[in-house]
């Protein structure tokens, strides 16, 4: 080998090993121009323009303050979709393109100029897969449709992607839709005031805070960290989805209710699968399982974790149910048909409610795996003495500064309390003896 032919093997390892040393970084800004070279002086005016530009590896930093989206803006029509951005293009697991908030700051893409006639709205789709979006919120996507019908702010339909610290609020739309693709996170993302005020009379039944309905084959989805309240209909929903889906550490409250508390949907804060009318030769093969732990479910219209008519039953650890009318309903449905039944196949572990006017609904304790529950361990009373704070403001603090969930005092343990250490090992770390009932491990070398 000689001197040109070692340099050019040096060159091609220097390339593996480094993916992003020829990265690029692109801009946005409200006052760009798509005819701009896209640099931090001259930045474009659209993600879509952006978009055309980058490639593995390369990063888009949006600029602060506020995008009027305008209706010449839309992407694409796809069926009865009108796709507003279309991120289609594909980072790679070495190289993700990255779509994030330049440092601080805080842009806010508001759709409320498209009405696109006849049609649903995407606002974000993503069709791509290894792709970052952080740091951004969408507020106002319409919904034109006067009958059955949906928008969404977010819709994935790839795979490895990370959606972090967005805030989807004010809406008419959906938070964030995951109808395929597998490993997608959704982590530290709120859902809040979103009401479809325009289609079936104005119910608002079909805007969920965050929406997990997987395809079969699109495994691996987790949300992490995410919090949805005031939206019409659920907050979390993964109903007739076809792969499990995880749900971690998130919260849901007030999910069913306008702002002022005037009834619209379904109001559940988790409904964990279902196949209410499924019928039989269309249900998933296998019926997955979903997995809900360590969330919080408060003053949701309807429950606050809820079994949805699935089949087969769900894992739930470590969840905690605060003043919803029932905190756990287990609900199912046989699998050869659609006739509902008390939950069978639960896994509960470490759950804790507390002023439910209907604690435990619709479970089958001799056909489930339920125990450490506080609903089944004999001579435990649940009582406002132990709780550190009963202050249900604490719930929409700011997130810190990395996004992650604020520090709260509400519904966290006491020291004393007969709910510390009275859980089993799930494998989850713990801090005492043993693990706490529900959401909140209490920490001695925090709250003495």
């Amino acid at each position: 080998m000689n001197l040109w032919q070692i340099r050019y093997w040096m060159n091609g390892v220097a390339l593996l090993l480094a993916p992003d040393l020829f990265a690029a970084e692109v801009f946005v800004a409200p006052d760009g121009l798509n005819s701009n070279a896209g640099t931090l002086d001259a930045p474009f005016a659209t993600v879509q323009r952006a978009q055309e530009a980058v490639k593995p590896g390369d990063t888009v930093f949006i600029r602060g303050g506020t995008y009027k989206v305008k209706a010449e803006e839309l992407a694409r029509r796809a069926r009865n979709y009108a796709y507003i951005f279309d991120l289609a293009k594909s980072g790679t697991k070495d190289a993700p393109i990255k779509y994030w908030a330049y440092k601080a700051e805080r842009p806010v893409f508001d759709f409320s100029e498209v009405k696109p006639t006849g049609l649903r709205v995407m606002a974000f789709h993503v069709g791509g897969s290894w792709l970052h979006l952080r740091g951004f919120e969408v507020i106002g996507v319409q919904v034109t449709l006067p009958n059955h019908t949906q928008s969404e702010c977010f819709r994935n339909e790839g795979s490895h992607n990370i959606y972090e610290h967005l805030a989807m609020h004010d809406t008419q739309a959906i938070g964030l839709y995951l109808t395929s693709g597998s490993d997608n996170l959704i982590l530290n993302c709120d859902a809040y005031r979103n009401w479809d005020r325009t289609s079936e009379g104005g119910r608002g039944g079909n805007s969920d805070g965050f929406g997990g309905h997987p395809q079969s084959g699109a495994k691996g989805n987790v949300f992490r960290g995410c919090r949805a309240w005031f939206n019409s209909d659920d907050g979390f929903d993964c109903i007739t989805a076809a792969e499990a889906v995880t749900f971690d550490h998130c919260w849901a409250f007030y999910n069913g209710f306008s702002a002022d508390f005037v009834k619209r949907g379904d109001g559940n804060g988790f409904k964990a699968g279902g196949y209410a009318g499924t019928p039989v030769g269309n249900l998933p093969k296998p019926i997955p399982r979903h997995v809900v732990q360590f969330c919080f479910a408060v003053r949701n219209r309807a429950s606050g974790f809820y079994g949805n008519h699935h089949i087969g039953g769900g894992d739930w650890f470590n969840n905690t149910a605060f003043n919803n009318p029932t905190n756990f309903n287990m609900l199912e449905r046989l699998p050869d048909n659609v006739t509902d039944i008390p939950g069978v196949g639960q896994k509960m572990r470490n759950n804790l409610g507390f002023r439910g006017r209907n604690e435990v609904a619709s479970l089958d304790r001799t056909k489930s795996d339920a125990s450490s529950n506080y609903f089944d361990i004999k001579g435990l009373v649940v009582s406002e003495k132990d709780f550190a704070s009963l202050d249900e403001a604490q719930l929409t603090a700011p997130r810190k500064a990395d996004g992650s969930l604020p520090d709260i005092t509400f519904m966290h343990l006491v020291k004393g309390s007969p709910l510390v250490d009275a859980g089993v090992d799930v494998k989850f770390p713990f801090k005492g003896a043993r693990p706490d009932l529900g959401a909140f491990e209490f920490d001695p070398a925090v709250r003495k």
